[in-house]
């Protein structure tokens, strides 16, 4: 790399719900001046020395599947190096497709690969200020996509960043949304959409939300006919400035495009390249009566803005039933209510009946998630075998929670078999979960498995209507049990073609692959039930159609419908890992990978590495996909810029990337002091292990997956003779035999897989690192955090001593920040308390230190005399830690523990 050129890369994901363009110098913009008018000279373009001189994109769309392209040129026009960077955000639901830069007449080509494999050649490529390397989530539905790059004097650089995307149809049109925000004024600005819908385009618009409606109509240059559909938005740079004397940008919004095609023919069947896509939304079909019923979480946690908007939504949507619909309303705290405890029709009096109650509902108590689910379910089943009218109505179950189940049935996998049980496959369930405190991934699963879906309602301002957005979604049912059948010798790996209820203003959509030499018998047959009547209709594929579109779009088409079927097909195998286990979520795992790699999609399984691009220490970027669950960076609280070459420390990152998690201060730290959280209870109870040096306790231990946790006892250096051996945990053992996982944690050091000669990281870096289904977050000279999926999440504390310490070692804390997907087998020190279990205390007393309380607990059918104190919980600050009470279990747990605590001595950390 010469001196010219040094590469900073920030590679952070952001979830907003539009896609931002930025390109831009770092440095903050200087304060407006005067422009020339436009008849005396061009306006100044440049931002201390930098000039963006263009920024486009262009989006093509072929039969609902759009392709992406954002280009961008900067050009440094300063004697000196300057620093630029280049930030999209791009939908959440994109898969990045390409992406390279040429800088200095070099070229830098991104290449994807799977994520074991990019970790083994670029093991240190992801250390960053925040999360190395990754694109991280921005607001409500995008990722944020940034990379920073030193470029010589007078020199230019060009970014190219390709992502593609399937537009699903919602409330009658797609949607296009960009966000548009360059910073600076920008010489060649450009968004070109163009659209190839061979059903033929009935309506077109574009709008964007940073210009007034009539220079709006003016530079917005939009229009549609027949199967071709174009908009335009190019302005110049004197339309850009926010005013004719300004050198700021007026552009800082959204871009958005929508549109619907026609529908006049029931069959849209799309054939090319031995692939087929089949897009089905009849259209005037009568509405479907509903059998609706809402299960609304009341738990004190809700209280505030959360219940305010939840009653002013409920109050909009029970207004704007239909007179044949019936409905009941379910509430659940600690206990379970009903409003009337069966289906009532939707009269006027009915309606204003139920909107009193929801005016008047109070929230009591805890989650009793379970009960109020089961309750809906039993009203909606009771309702199709008493009233026979009612089994030809559409059933749907919608129910709302802030949180995690902890009254009642509280065992996630319990709950998730007792609401399949239940249901029986007879109507789909929709979770929304409000908040960040809610496991949005229990709630998915629990909705896939029983035909709906799950949706995040953010803590906003638009709360309201966020619920209502969704309920406008399956407001109005027109078909149920819908199921499009192929013939079996004709298709294969087709994607879902089984739908439980069909919505106006929705789409089903359809792709598979077409054996050789099988078009003529291809056809597709639709199947469901209506209003009154059951629905009937066959497809077959128009060839000499077909052949027309292929010399009209050519191999854009063939492209095209053959990546649409790898899109749905990749997304709905990363859907089913959620719900699936053993060798099912292997195998689909592996067939996701595979195709991931074969369509080139940076998925949650690939990272695209940068080729040729490398900072000061020899590492390459990597751009990862993030979490499906991640949060939005202004959840985190902060959100920083990676600079991969210079590797400069960046404020450290808490445990706050996780704090979505209850923290239940279940850990263990110190001489070594475990804490145990019981929330059932809102109390703590404690105790302590009195063990040699060099012993190693088994903390948890999870038989049914092999997940282990294991600790190394190490001395106090500075023990007087005669004192207690004071002891801590000096070395930890993290395993996940599955995935062939091995963390080994000293206060010194963190190995990946050091039996096989993994990388080793020191507490000075910033490093996140994925294998497989563990992430590993190392948070410079703080903390690390181990988030297994399917399974739990960890954090280790580093204790660094300082002079006149006491201890003159450092030493490790151990922290279980979430447990519930543990199985219930998990067992250890820590892990046996994973689960629910119940203690009692009585009698409290002066004990024989006259300043703590003695008491009596019963637990585990054992009485006990505990005393009442302090212990200091290091997982939020390491350094001062915060003081917990807690009831102190004495002689090394006995009667709290499972045996004795020698029975968890292990032979080693793995």
């Amino acid at each position: 790399m010469d001196g010219t050129m040094g590469l900073r890369v920030l590679l952070c994901v952001c979830l907003a719900s539009l896609l931002i363009l930025q390109a831009m110098p770092t440095q903050a913009s200087p304060p407006g001046r005067p422009k020339l008018s436009k008849r005396q000279q061009t306006v100044d373009t440049s931002v201390d020395g930098v000039t963006i001189r263009s920024l486009k994109v262009n989006c093509k769309v072929t039969s609902r599947f759009a392709h992406y392209v954002i280009t961008s040129q900067v050009v440094n026009n300063a004697d000196e190096a300057k620093e630029v960077a280049f930030d999209v955000e791009i939908p959440k639901t994109a898969f990045i497709s390409d992406f390279a830069i040429t800088a200095d007449g070099k070229a830098f080509i991104g290449d994807i690969k799977d994520k074991v494999t990019a970790w083994k050649q670029y093991r240190k490529a992801a250390v960053s200020g925040e999360n190395a390397g990754l694109v991280r989530a921005s607001g409500r539905t995008m990722e944020q996509f940034t990379i920073h790059l030193t470029i010589g004097p007078r020199s230019k650089a060009t970014f190219r960043l390709t992502y593609e995307e399937v537009l699903k149809r919602r409330l009658t049109q797609y949607n296009i949304d960009i966000k548009v925000k360059p910073k600076q004024l920008v010489h060649h600005f450009e968004i070109d959409v163009d659209i190839f819908e061979p059903q033929g385009i009935s309506k077109l618009d574009a709008q964007a939300s940073f210009l007034p409606k009539e220079l709006a109509s003016q530079l917005i240059k939009k229009s549609f006919s027949g199967k071709k559909g174009h908009v335009l938005f190019r302005p110049t740079v004197g339309q850009q400035q926010s005013c004719p004397t300004c050198s700021t940008s007026l552009m800082n919004g959204d871009f958005k495009v929508t549109y619907d095609v026609n529908r006049d023919k029931l069959c849209d069947l799309l054939v090319a390249n031995n692939h087929f896509a089949h897009f089905f939304a009849p259209q005037n079909l009568t509405n479907l009566n509903k059998n609706l019923v809402f299960v609304i979480d009341i738990s004190t946690s809700m209280e505030g803005q959360k219940v305010k908007q939840t009653k002013e939504a409920l109050l909009k949507i029970l207004g704007d039933m239909r007179p044949g619909d019936y409905f009941d309303l379910v509430l659940f705290g600690s206990e379970v209510q009903s409003w009337r405890g069966s289906l009532v029709p939707a009269s006027a009096a009915n309606v204003r009946a139920a909107q009193d109650f929801v005016r008047r509902f109070h929230l009591a108590g805890a989650t009793n998630l379970n009960g109020g689910l089961l309750q809906g379910i039993e009203i909606l089943n009771g309702a199709h075998g008493s009233v026979p009218e009612l089994s030809n109505h559409a059933s749907v179950l919608i129910m709302l929670t802030d949180g995690e189940p902890t009254e009642g049935v509280t065992d996630r996998s319990q709950i998730l078999k007792n609401v399949r049980n239940a249901i029986g496959g007879r109507f789909p369930l929709y979770n929304l979960g409000f908040g960040h405190n809610v496991d949005l991934n229990f709630l998915e699963v629990m909705s896939m498995e029983n035909n709906g879906r799950a949706q995040r309602i953010y803590e906003d301002h638009d709360a309201t209507q966020q619920l209502q957005g969704f309920y406008d979604q399956v407001a109005n049912p027109l078909l149920v049990d819908v199921e499009l059948l192929y013939p079996q010798d004709t298709v294969s790996a087709l994607t879902q073609h089984r739908h439980k209820q069909y919505y106006e203003g929705s789409e089903i959509m359809v792709a598979g692959r077409i054996a050789d030499h099988k078009l003529s018998s291809f056809k597709a047959d639709v199947l469901a039930r209506g209003e009154g009547q059951e629905f009937k209709a066959t497809c077959l594929v128009d060839e000499e159609e077909m052949k027309k579109l292929l010399q009209e779009r050519g191999h854009v088409l063939e492209n095209h419908v053959e990546r649409l079927w790898a899109y749905l097909t990749i997304q709905e195998l990363l859907a089913k890992r959620m719900k699936l286990e053993g060798k099912e979520k292997a195998t689909a795992t592996a067939k996701a990978l595979q195709m991931s790699l074969a369509y080139q999609f940076v998925t949650p399984l690939t990272s695209m590495t940068i080729r040729g691009m490398t900072d000061e220490d020899g590492l390459e970027p990597i751009i990862d996909k993030p979490p499906e669950d991640s949060l939005p960076l202004e959840m985190l609280g902060h959100r920083k810029t990676f600079m991969l070459s210079a590797l400069h420390p960046s404020p450290t990152q808490s445990s706050s990337n996780i704090q979505q998690l209850p923290n239940r201060v279940t850990g263990v730290d110190t001489d070594p002091h475990f804490l145990i959280h019981v929330p059932q209870k809102e109390d703590t109870l404690c105790f302590n292990i009195n063990e040699e040096p060099g012993v190693v306790l088994s903390l948890v231990q999870d038989p049914d997956t092999g997940f282990s946790v294991n600790g190394q006892l190490i001395g106090n250096k500075a023990r007087s003779p005669g004192q207690h051996e004071g002891t801590y945990f000096g070395r930890l053992g993290i395993a996940n035999p599955a995935t062939d996982f091995h963390l080994e944690v000293t206060p010194q050091n963190i190995t990946l897989n050091p039996g096989l000669g993994g990388p080793v990281f020191s507490w000075g870096d910033q490093a996140s690192l994925r294998q497989h289904e563990v992430v590993v977050t190392i948070n410079r000279k703080r903390n690390l955090v181990v988030s297994v999926e399917d399974g739990g999440t960890f954090e280790v504390v580093l204790h660094r001593v300082w002079k006149g310490s006491a201890i003159h070692q450092d030493f490790l804390g151990f922290y279980v920040l979430d447990s519930h997907r543990m199985s219930a087998r998990t067992h250890g020190l820590l892990g046996q308390f994973f689960h629910p279990f119940d203690f009692k205390v009585s009698d409290p007393h002066p004990g024989s230190d006259p300043t703590k309380t003695d008491a009596t607990m019963v637990v585990k059918s054992r009485q006990l005399t505990v005393t009442r104190g302090l212990q200091k919980d290091y997982s939020k600050d390491p350094r001062h830690g915060a003081e917990v009470t807690c009831w102190f279990v004495h002689n090394n747990g006995a009667g709290l523990i499972d045996g004795v605590y020698t029975d968890y001595i292990v032979p080693d950390i793995f």
